[in-house]
């Protein structure tokens, strides 16, 4: 007769058993913790765009004024948000500190960019605008919102035959302040 009671038996497999229950108490978790995504200093990245827009147009760029509009958002050419609107601002200023008279425009309805066969084409109205004003050349800018940046273009088009004369690309980092300026909602 066999006996099932063996002490040495019993203690390995009791030891077996507390071992299991004990190393499932011990689940190390390796979650990676997400960085948040910290903002750029806006002025200093809006006014560099500036300085480097103003360095390509040395014997392009007569002394006079420039005009200046909304940036407009990639997706909808006649929209624009606070982004849009405070980044034409800032290298508007830019420009402005470094010798260049420059007006704003806010009402982006009036002032229309078309692109059609990859030129530019200013609106009549803006066309209106230079004359009336005696601008030598527009600032205009768009935007588009990805998932960690918001990139943005700007070019200086001369008014009289709409040639690019300077341009500027770059991104800005979607952190909390310019994810309010483009009206993204944080998710809670």
């Amino acid at each position: 007769m066999r006996r099932y009671g063996n002490s040495r038996h019993a203690k390995l497999i009791l030891l077996s058993l507390l071992s299991i229950a004990l190393l499932a108490g011990c689940h190390v978790k390796f979650a990676t913790k997400i960085k948040p995504i910290k903002d750029a200093n806006i002025i200093t990245v809006s006014h560099r765009v500036a300085a480097n827009m103003i360095k390509q147009t040395e014997g392009r760029l007569d002394p006079g004024q420039l005009i200046v509009t909304s940036f407009a958002n990639i997706d909808d050419l006649k929209s624009s948000s606070t982004f849009g609107r405070i980044i034409a601002q800032q290298i508007g200023s830019g420009f402005s500190n470094r010798g260049h008279p420059v007006i704003e425009l806010l009402l982006r309805d009036t002032v229309y960019i078309g692109i059609k066969e990859g030129e530019f084409l200013l609106s009549r109205a803006l066309k209106d605008l230079t004359v009336e004003h005696d601008a030598q050349a527009v600032i205009v800018g768009t935007y588009a919102i990805g998932k960690n940046n918001v990139y943005v273009t700007t070019k200086l088009i001369r008014a009289s035959d709409t040639v690019v004369i300077a341009a500027e690309d770059f991104a800005l980092p979607l952190g909390p302040d310019v994810k309010k300026l483009v009206s993204i909602e944080e998710e809670g």
